[in-house]
């Protein structure tokens, strides 16, 4: 790779046997052409952040050095849910096969109708902060701070880790 970029992607399922829908999702991710696994953090179990009357998520942080730019990856991480069966539905945090999400991308912070780096919401998220300081326990999170402070403030809010 020429001039590869750090960045965070967040895996969650809570359908279709979560755990190998994250297992296969690693797989998938690394096979991008431009994508190079760096790390990857143990897998958690969380209760679902929007309407109780789905089963718990399977979360995890995957460290990768690629050279797409930032919304070829997106569009490649889009892909592999559908290609694992993601419907998009109307409802938001609804239950899903599976939800590949951007969370950081190098020291970048994007605004597009389609892409917001670092990911909106990042910072309350028990079960992106956990994981992603596992695998990045420096990490400075642009235009929010490091890693450590946010997760000082943020509660597990029943997050447990599975592995």
């Amino acid at each position: 790779m020429k001039n590869p970029v750090t960045a965070y992607i967040g895996l969650g399922s809570n359908l279709a046997n979560p755990a190998e829908q994250i297992k296969a999702a690693r797989a998938a991710i690394a096979d991008i052409a431009g994508v190079q696994e760096l790390a990857f953090s143990s897998v958690y179990r969380s209760p679902p952040m929007g309407p109780q009357d789905q089963p718990d998520y399977v979360n995890a942080v995957m460290a990768i050095a690629t050279e797409l730019p930032p919304i070829d990856l997106l569009r490649c991480l889009q892909q592999i849910e559908n290609e694992q069966g993601r419907v998009r539905k109307a409802e938001r945090w609804g239950a899903r096969t599976l939800d590949l999400d951007v969370l950081i991308y190098g020291g970048q912070e994007i605004n597009l109708p389609d892409l917001i780096v670092p990911h909106t919401g990042l910072a309350e998220r028990a079960f992106v902060l956990y994981p992603l300081f596992e695998i990045a326990p420096q990490l400075i999170v642009p235009g929010k701070g490091a890693i450590a402070a946010l997760l000082a403030d943020c509660p597990r809010n029943g997050l447990e880790r599975l592995n």
